[in-house]
């Protein structure tokens, strides 16, 4: 049975993420500047990420005035009603800043703490992921309408392609450069494709075995990793634990705990 609440936070959530893509995709001047940094000064912030968030932000508080807000680029409201709108206006910056199309806009509701509705628009590559908590995942692309989303059938471990991203402090860059060096050879590839959002989705899509990455914020997280759930992937981060900054891990059942041992053992929760 279809919980109306949680219907009607999808659709706000999609209608948000459609005008925020839409604004980040057309809107994109010519003359793109960084407008401040965060964790470093390679991990940037531009006009966009900012606009792109006031215009969810200001839908949702139209819309749901009593919800919170948890937002990348500042938005915090508490909220009284027992829902909390996670919010990347942006995630994959840099690829914004240099015209490369992997970057999206990640909305996710949470209900009394727990992930309910999460949705993923990438314009650039014309596709928007969704998914209800116990309902499934689907997506939208250049197909003709919804499908629904499946993770892949378990390959062996050293045939599974695999995802990651790296951080923008160096020193944790080069710890995480050396986990990856110790897994290519125990894996068919490695790609790192800069946004945490989109390769969720393509573990939900079976485009990847897997994903993992050290570093990453709650909007980084909690569209996408709803979606690969409720497309038959695991996630967590270190063993017994749920994703978080130390370590989120996504994967096809089969793949996901010997990645999850591998990480562990090669210490990629710390320096």
């Amino acid at each position: 049975m279809t919980d109306p609440l949680h219907q009607d936070l999808l659709e706000l959530a999609q209608e948000a993420a459609r005008r925020a893509g839409a604004l980040l995709r057309d809107g994109r001047p010519a003359d793109l500047a960084v407008a401040a940094t965060k964790s470093s000064p390679i991990d940037v912030v531009t006009e966009m990420d900012i606009a792109a968030e006031k215009l969810i932000t200001d839908l949702i508080a139209e819309r749901r005035p009593d919800d919170g807000i948890l937002g990348e680029e500042g938005a915090a409201t508490e909220g009284t009603s027992g829902v909390r709108w996670v919010i990347d206006p942006l995630d994959g910056t840099v690829n914004y800043l240099y015209g490369l199309p992997t970057w999206a806009v990640s909305i996710a509701a949470e209900q009394d703490g727990e992930t309910v509705v999460g949705v993923v628009t990438a314009p650039m590559r014309g596709e928007t992921f969704h998914a209800v908590r116990g309902r499934g995942a689907w997506a939208t692309g250049a197909w003709d309408g919804e499908r629904t989303l499946a993770c892949r059938p378990a390959p062996p471990l050293d045939q599974a392609l695999v995802s990651t991203g790296f951080n923008y402090v160096a020193d944790v860059r080069a710890h995480q450069a050396d986990v990856a060096q110790r897994l290519i050879p125990l894996l068919r590839d490695i790609r790192r494709g800069g946004s945490a959002a989109v390769d969720l989705c393509d573990v939900a899509a079976g485009r990847l075995d897997g994903y993992y990455e050290r570093g990453l914020h709650p909007w980084d997280l909690a569209a996408g990793d709803l979606i690969a759930r409720e497309a038959g992937a695991l996630t967590g981060g270190r063993p017994g634990e749920r994703p978080s900054g130390d370590l989120a891990v996504a994967g096809t059942p089969g793949v996901f705990e010997p990645l999850q041992r591998l990480l562990e053992d090669f210490g990629a929760w710390h320096d």
